[in-house]
């Protein structure tokens, strides 16, 4: 866990580092706990996070939980019993209706994974309140805990994280009063939504947000700059990678001029569509010359890139259609050299002891079933984008 205490950032690398850091704020909470993730859990490490959440509840805290409806489908009963008792506010953000996933509009998630607590400490990053060494694919522990990362600051970029998590749970609280029929509280709650969230910079550390009104190509945007103007190295890892045309662009362009560029992506993966698609990218990218480094060590869940050494971005945002289109998404962007170098070097020992490096020549021999299903797998994935109306 590496921090930088001038602006009071801390790197802070899967659930064993990030659980025990919201559980000591959460108990020190003093007015408030704000807490948004696709996945809340309640096996493993993760129910502790849940235990610390009703003890503040049951002190007087104010406690605002929001759920995904997709990823966190049904939250167990006793939980509920347990938030309801305590007095925790939960929410659940787009809950599936009928028809599923099978309609386009309801692919739109909230993917971000933030808490601020008491307006004064925050936490943004890619890690689910999921244990690390569990999966909700796998049977049994992980031989390996999940790769991942997130951040802690202080300062003033809190607020921003306060006023975008305040703004989501009063839209939240409209909608829940409209169905009730109490059209003047949901008039309230509008009112309180309405107030605009700036992507906020402070010194060194910027809050970049993703989502369908204002903020709709933020993050894609800052991931073009930064590779635009690198001059000597780029290290990205990405869980789900399948990038538009102009950040492969970029990323190409970048290695051309003689920037060294390292992609870390899924080996271990848990979908099959989205990591074959990204594979019928390998081949304009292996030949432009980045290296490409597949993690077999365990699941690859990280979101996070550093440039020159000096630039870093830890956040939920993959580079792919669902997170660059359509989800709410949240990444901080950190101009540090200690905490980009910490971060650096944490990825290039995943690459070298738990990840293995796809070589340019046996790739392009892959048979021709390969080629074929990856093939399949890119058209099917833009087929599903066109299918939301975007442009990818």
């Amino acid at each position: 866990m590496q921090q930088r205490a001038a602006h009071d950032i801390c790197l802070l690398r899967g659930a064993v580092d990030l659980f025990p850091a919201l559980i000591q704020a959460m108990d020190a909470a003093q007015r408030d706990v704000r807490l948004e993730t696709y996945i809340f859990d309640t096996a493993g490490a993760a129910a502790d996070v849940a235990h610390a959440l009703v003890r503040a509840a049951q002190r007087g805290v104010t406690v605002c939980l929001v759920v995904d409806g997709v990823g966190t489908r049904d939250l167990p009963e006793v939980w509920r019993t347990r938030f309801d008792e305590a007095g925790v506010q939960w929410r659940v953000y787009a809950p599936l209706s009928g028809g599923g996933l099978w309609w386009p509009s309801h692919w739109r998630r909230l993917h971000r994974k933030l808490c601020v607590v008491d307006g004064e400490l925050a936490f943004c990053g890619g890690i689910n309140i999921l244990d690390d060494f569990l999966d909700p694919h796998v049977k049994g522990l992980l031989h390996s805990a999940r790769l991942d990362y997130a951040v802690s600051l202080r300062g003033p970029l809190v607020e921003a994280v306060h006023d975008t998590m305040t703004q989501l749970w009063s839209r939240l609280e409209a909608v829940r009063e409209l169905r009730s029929n109490d059209v003047v509280a949901a008039l309230d709650a509008l009112m309180s939504a309405d107030q605009t969230v700036h992507l906020s910079t402070k010194g060194t550390a910027q809050l970049l947000l993703r989502d369908n009104v204002r903020h709709r190509v933020h993050i894609e945007r800052a991931y073009r700059k930064a590779i635009g103007v690198a001059h000597q190295d780029i290290v990205v890892a990405c869980a789900y990678f399948f990038p538009g045309l102009r950040l492969r662009r970029a990323l190409v362009m970048a290695a051309l001029r003689g920037v060294r560029v390292r992609l870390l992506l899924q080996g271990h993966y848990e979908y099959f569509l989205p990591y074959r698609a990204s594979r019928q990218l390998y081949g304009q990218l292996l030949a432009a010359g980045v290296e490409i480094y597949e993690y077999h060590a365990s699941f690859l869940h990280a979101k996070v890139a550093v440039i020159d050494g000096h630039w870093a971005t830890v956040g939920s945002s993959n580079l792919d259609p669902l997170s660059l289109l359509l989800a709410r998404e949240a990444n901080v962007v950190v101009r540090d050299a200690t905490l980009a170098q910490a971060l650096q070097d944490s990825l290039v020992d995943a690459m070298s002891s738990g990840a293995v490096r796809v070589d340019p020549q046996a790739f392009l021999q892959r048979g021709w079933w390969q080629c074929s299903i990856d093939m399949m797998a890119s058209w099917v994935l833009r087929f599903g984008v066109f299918l939301t109306g975007k442009r990818y």
